[in-house]
């Protein structure tokens, strides 16, 4: 068997882009992908938003914990991924990692009104499956690492 390709995603709070991102990562690529995800000044839950937008796409997310960064290290990870500004600013470089790169989104969770968080919760999920399919679509166990950080760096610009 196989090693599986070890992804850690990170964030701020770990509440919202980065347990999306590790949600689709876990069901897209389950047996292939170990993923993770982490954040630099944990929240303290899951935004609920974040959980109800995974539901809607058939992605059971209940009990999940936002972790600090110092709970993933040590880890060696295939790829890391920022999809802050703010984490990447905290971890301009994460040890251990093969790979890094930044897909900066905008944070869902600045959104006040209910009806404006789903949707910014929705058009979330959206960005970050459509990176992730296309990630996923790569021979990621083959690739050296700079050809990871090149393709991936690629689907983030193309998008």
């Amino acid at each position: 068997m196989t090693t599986p390709f070890r992804v850690l995603v990170l964030c701020t709070g770990n509440s919202a882009r980065s347990q999306i991102a590790e949600a689709i990562l876990a069901t897209r690529g389950a047996g292939r992908i170990s993923a993770a995800s982490a954040g630099s000044l944990p929240a303290p839950r899951v935004n609920p938003y974040a959980v109800e937008t995974l539901a809607a796409h058939g992605i059971s997310w209940n009990d999940r914990v936002p972790k600090r960064i110092d709970e993933v290290e040590g880890v060696h990870y295939d790829l890391v991924i920022t999809v802050c500004d703010n984490a990447a600013e905290a971890c301009p470089f994460f040890p251990g990692a093969k790979a890094q790169v930044h897909w900066g989104l905008p944070d869902p969770a600045d959104e006040t009104e209910p009806k404006a968080s789903r949707k910014a919760f929705e058009e979330t999920y959206q960005a970050l499956d459509a990176r992730i399919e296309k990630l996923l679509a790569l021979e990621l166990e083959t690739m050296t690492p700079s050809e990871i950080i090149e393709a991936a760096g690629a689907i983030h610009s193309l998008s």
